[in-house]
């Protein structure tokens, strides 16, 4: 088969990929335009409650009036700004504690049953616990998010590492080489995958345990809007913000699968 050949099936193979992700994009679009519609038209034709479902338009007129004032941007700003705290802090403890229940076997044994029973404990009923041993505000909510995080990690992280081929470690150690570079040069490495699926499920962790929070203590952010809604029977303002929480979370979600395409282009 000649170049200009094999060059003619990557054109078509680029083409028709090309094709049936903007397919799959349009589609998407579709669903969410047509349930959109449907919403809209059950609320002007009277088949569904207003009054408990809203409806598209009413949300965007509210979400309209909130962006004018700038008091969306308010609410957005500290929930973001907790979320992206609580997450940092619970994903980068949780790989330290990871690394140092593989470093030690004698620590991992002893800590293993104390993991198993935290990650079974209803950690979002613990919630108002956590928040007054730590304090109502910022860090009440941030905390909360980290402690729902936090066991998750360190339990996959650890598992991935303990998961690394024992023939590599031994052929290493075989050639001199310490425990740090073992670590650094195979055990890492080897973990990567792992640590990217355990941050994207930590992202929504760290914002139920953030809207949790600001259930209970907060007097800004989306989970206040949420609260608010619901206690003055203004369910668009409580679908708005339930709306943009979902927002949020897919545009997080997707800046760590785009940092993750970006690292499997280099690894290749």
């Amino acid at each position: 088969m000649s170049n200009k050949e094999i060059s003619k099936e990557q054109q078509k193979f680029l083409k028709n990929y090309k094709t049936r992700k903007r397919a799959i994009f349009l589609t998407q679009i579709l669903i969410l335009v047509v349930f959109l519609a449907l919403w809209e038209l059950a609320a002007r034709l009277k088949w569904v409650d207003t009054f408990l479902t809203s409806s598209p338009y009413e949300i965007y007129k509210l979400f309209i009036s909130f962006l004018s004032d700038g008091t969306l941007f308010k609410h957005i700003g500290i929930s973001v700004m907790e979320t992206v705290i609580g997450f940092l802090i619970g994903t980068i403890l949780g790989i330290i504690i990871a690394i140092i229940l593989w470093w030690s076997d004698f620590l991992a044994i002893v800590l293993d049953p104390y993991l198993v029973i935290l990650n079974s404990l209803p950690k979002t009923a613990l919630a108002p616990i956590i928040i007054i041993w730590v304090g109502a505000g910022y860090a009440g909510i941030i905390v909360t998010a980290v402690t729902l995080s936090i066991v998750i990690t360190i339990m996959n992280i650890y598992t991935s590492f303990k998961e690394v081929d024992e023939n590599s470690i031994k052929m290493l150690e075989t050639f001199g080489a310490t425990k740090f570079q073992i670590l650094r040069k195979l055990v890492l490495p080897a973990s990567v995958p792992s640590i990217i699926s355990t941050i994207k499920v930590n992202i929504g962790l760290a914002w139920v345990g953030v809207i949790v929070g600001e259930f209970l203590v907060s007097r800004a952010g989306i989970g206040y809007l949420i609260v608010y809604g619901g206690q003055v029977f203004k369910l668009d303002l409580v679908m708005m913000s339930v709306i943009i929480l979902a927002v949020l979370a897919a545009i997080m979600y997707k800046g760590i699968a785009i940092v993750e395409k970006k690292f499997i282009k280099w690894r290749q």
